[in-house]
């Protein structure tokens, strides 16, 4: 039976795809509660799922992607959430696909020297992996969702400003920021585990985060969370 494991930062993220869990268990370690699974595929294949709540930063989704690899072995990974979006052409809801993934304040000719980099060639970027990228492109079509495979960017702070998204879109040409994806493609890429990060859009990345943590993100959780699930049928 594959496995595929799937993260999200926050409860909100994860909510939808453990409740479209069939025979579930929650294992507790390492200050994570995954719900353990199956979801049938299209085929009529069973498909076991580890799905779990990673908690925000760069640092949290990259223990709990090694924990997740660790402890579950997976065929893939996916990282399911929101993010702000860089792009104009774009509006809230629409979807990025992590095709590229960059991180922000990161020296990468220090950090990219370790796999998938070697020191004489340091790794400046990371990548969804390319059937993923196919198959959730195919699923977001079919549900006429606006979409772009595109370079999200990841960063241990808040980007709520003019200024702040113009710093993010000149270092790094994304389409979307947040604050995990980058480091859940990197640990993917030591462990040879495909990847697929997948961001719905919440809001224009001008919002401060005071404000912003008061809103309801449960749409735009669920519409990356929707797109999780159909991916893992699809598989």
């Amino acid at each position: 039976m594959k496995t595929i494991a799937i993260i999200g930062a926050m409860d909100e993220e994860v909510a939808l795809i453990a409740g479209a869990l069939d025979n579930v268990e929650v294992d507790k370690a390492a200050s994570l509660a995954v719900s353990r699974g199956t979801i049938t595929t299209n085929a009529g294949e069973a498909v076991a799922v580890a799905a779990t709540v990673g908690g925000m930063g760069l640092v949290n989704a990259a223990a709990t992607t090694q924990h997740l690899i660790d402890v579950y072995r997976p065929d893939a990974l996916i990282f399911t959430g929101i993010a702000g979006n860089l792009n104009r052409d774009l509006h809230i809801n629409d979807v990025v696909l992590g095709g590229t993934l960059r991180y922000l304040d990161t020296d990468m000719r220090l950090v990219g020297q370790w796999k998938p980099g070697t020191a004489t060639e340091p790794v400046e970027e990371f990548h969804s992996d390319e059937r993923l990228l196919r198959v959730a492109d195919e699923a977001l079509t079919a549900a006429g969702t606006t979409h772009i495979t595109g370079i999200i960017a990841s960063g241990n702070y808040f980007v709520d400003s003019p200024a702040k998204v113009m710093e993010v879109v000149n270092a790094t040409g994304a389409d979307a920021v947040e604050m995990e994806g980058a480091a859940v493609a990197h640990v993917a890429a030591r462990n040879d585990v495909p990847a697929l990060v997948i961001r719905a859009m919440s809001d224009n990345a001008d919002t401060d985060y005071e404000v912003f943590k008061e809103f309801d993100i449960s749409e735009y959780a669920d519409t990356a969370a929707r797109l999780a699930v159909d991916i893992v049928k699809r598989l």
